[in-house]
């Protein structure tokens, strides 16, 4: 029997994993974010009223599940307040199921500061953060001067790192962006406030997966962003600070391959994008207009609007096998509906020469062309369609053309943003 699961976007985030993850965790002990930070964010449509979630785990929503913050995930502690305070405000019990790793990075002042700056310095070539302070973030545990939640109940230790942190900082934004330099007291101040906020969820999250997984009960890793956005695997440079494939929740959580025992890739029946980088099937007319305005993409932690394109099977197919995906989750299928002709991209053909994988080359994307394959849309309604046999019979061939080129089975459908507008035709607990 399947006991553990991940779920991850297989394109370029905004896939619609917070409603599965939602949906699933009412079936599991523990839900685990292991990687990113706020800059994700994860929509809840419970009874027509919508919770967005940025650091805490879409389970949360369930009340049997455990919600666990994993070490891999940069915590910014006054976005965390924020949402704790609004869930619970709703009547939400957060405080009693949530845990926090003692190694997570924080997420600084000065990191947002950074984030700005470089991005206005970007100027054009802006990468698109979303100005979080993630990378920075990021930066100082790789160059080993990042604050962890652990410094934040050692005054003395805490005033040395933060002292030595900042002393880099405000000179890189001073004398690099010609900004105003930060008050350690201050940040030191907030810190420590903001620490004591949240001192008794700090909790060994390895540890405590390992107990839940000896004692036979269910888990979900809920990933944040997408597969296209990988540091590693992505469209770099144009990618997030942290690998969001499969291979992030072993470090990030710190459990072992082995406890893998299912993967849920989460695809859009279209494809769409928030921010800078290449998009090699987006659509410049009234048909993607028609998608984003049915599809309300709209980006869940800016607002930004989202790109909207035709399927692309080359980049799905990719992530597929990078993640080692079970099934797909196929989500917005009703945004398809009264699309005459839905066109999928097959293959990709650059400077003559055609091509079944993605570019290992991150200017390549800018010159490629798309071949497309072209299916026959349906007219009638696929919204809240709760079995596969009611579906159109070119929606299902639909479904079944995106098996074949991308990879693997389709074993879930979403047909509207509720909770219970989905079709199961494999549970990845079943």
């Amino acid at each position: 029997m399947t006991k553990s699961i991940v779920v991850l976007g297989t394109q370029w985030g905004d896939e619609g994993k917070g409603k599965i993850v939602d949906l699933l965790s009412r079936d599991v002990d523990a839900v685990v974010r292991f990687q990113g930070g706020h800059n994700a964010g994860h929509t809840l449509v419970i009874d027509d009223h919508k919770t967005v979630l940025h650091l805490i785990p879409s389970g949360i929503l369930n009340e049997g599940a455990q919600c666990l913050i994993g070490n891999g995930v940069v915590v910014s502690l006054e976005a965390l307040k924020t949402e704790t305070e609004n869930l619970e405000s709703r009547g939400v019990d957060v405080r009693s199921r949530l845990g926090i790793s003692p190694a997570c990075p924080v997420i600084m002042p000065y990191h947002e500061s950074l984030d700005h700056a470089r991005e206005k310095a970007r100027g054009v070539n802006a990468i698109g953060t979303t100005g979080r302070g993630i990378g920075p973030a990021y930066e100082d545990k790789v160059s080993r001067r990042g604050i962890r939640i652990s410094d934040l109940y050692n005054t003395s230790l805490l005033s040395e790192k933060l002292e030595e942190a900042m002393d880099y900082h405000n000179f890189v934004l001073d004398n690099y962006f010609g900004m105003q330099r930060m008050s350690f007291d201050r940040v030191l101040d907030d810190a420590l406030q903001l620490g004591a906020c949240f001192s008794d969820l700090v909790m060994d999250v390895s540890g405590e997966l390992h107990r839940l997984r000896t004692e036979g009960k269910r888990i979900l890793y809920e990933g944040a962003q997408g597969s296209l956005l990988d540091i590693d695997h992505g469209t770099y440079p144009f990618v997030t600070s942290s690998n969001t494939t499969i291979g992030a929740v072993c470090t990030g959580a710190g459990v072992g391959p082995s406890a893998i025992d299912y993967v849920l890739g989460i695809t859009k029946a279209y494809t769409t994008r928030v921010g800078s980088g290449p998009f090699p099937t987006e659509l410049f007319d009234d048909v993607g207009a028609g998608l984003a305005e049915r599809g309300a993409e709209f980006g869940a932690t800016t607002g930004r609007p989202r790109r909207c394109g035709w399927l692309d099977a080359v980049a799905l197919r990719r992530a597929a096998h990078t993640n080692g995906v079970s099934g797909f989750c196929v989500t917005k299928l009703d945004v398809l509906d009264g699309v005459d002709t839905i066109k999928v991209g097959i293959a990709y053909r650059l400077n003559g020469e055609l091509l079944d994988i993605p570019p290992q080359n991150a200017e390549a994307w800018n010159d490629l062309e798309v071949e497309y394959e072209s299916f026959p849309g349906w007219q009638e309604s696929t919204r809240g369609v709760t079995r596969f046999e009611d579906l159109p019979a070119n929606a299902k061939t639909y479904l079944g053309a995106m098996e074949a080129l991308c990879g693997a089975p389709v074993h879930m459908v979403s047909t509207g943003p509720e909770r219970k507008e989905n079709i199961v035709i494999r549970h990845p607990m079943g």
